[in-house]
């Protein structure tokens, strides 16, 4: 079975039936109990394609540190997320799109072409889209999204994790990892855990009971 490495192919489609501003978006975040949901659109240079681009997931954290850098000095990039009390009043799938909603409405030039990863396309986007099945994978739009998202989250439960220590934040990014259920047993739940996840509910369940 060959590995696919993504490529600009989407792209070009697009760009040959009259659009001229096509980005990618892609989300990071929707399994952990802990942390928003986080969205990036990205606009890239044809001329300045970082080398090296994939899906974040088959990266190491090294190499996506350094494309993510590398995409911010040369991409057009927008950076947004949904919060855990969002995430608990309209569920993590319609958090989900609307991050998308927002990473795609912050960037400094308006897209008219939007390549979204998976199933389902936001429907406030008001553009034309197109889904993409495992579109980390197949365009490089996509996959500089993805590393975007998941490098920013990743840094951002780094963060978390220093001021609430003892659930594995920092290497988890907030995941239901045995270190961090232990430290829900022991520690209870703090401000930044998804209520609405089973775990979180059922812990704060048995504390009412």
């Amino acid at each position: 079975m060959t590995k696919t490495v993504p490529d600009y192919t989407f792209e070009e489609a697009a760009g040959l039936r009259g659009y001229t501003r096509i980005v990618g978006v892609d989300e990071v975040g929707r399994g952990p109990l802990a942390g928003p949901v986080v969205a990036a659109a990205v606009w890239l240079d044809p001329a300045r394609i970082p080398t090296g681009l994939n899906d974040s997931k088959v990266l190491s954290a090294k190499r996506r540190e350094a494309l993510y850098d590398e995409i911010l000095s040369v991409a057009d990039v927008s950076i947004a997320s949904c919060s855990v009390e969002e995430i608990d009043e309209i569920n993590i799938l319609q958090a989900s799109l609307r991050a998308m909603e927002r990473a795609v409405a912050g960037l400094k030039i308006p897209a008219d072409y939007v390549l979204v990863d998976g199933n389902k396309i936001p429907a406030a986007f008001g553009l034309d889209a197109e889904a993409i099945i495992k579109g980390d994978a197949r365009s490089v739009s996509i996959s500089a999204a993805s590393i975007v998202a998941k490098t920013w989250r990743d840094k951002l439960m780094v963060d978390l994790a220093q001021q609430h220590p003892g659930y594995a934040w920092e290497k988890n990014a907030g995941y239901g990892t045995k270190a961090h259920l232990e430290g829900l047993q022991n520690l209870g739940v703090t401000p930044h855990h998804r209520r609405s996840f089973k775990p979180i509910h059922n812990i704060l369940y048995q504390g009412k009971t």
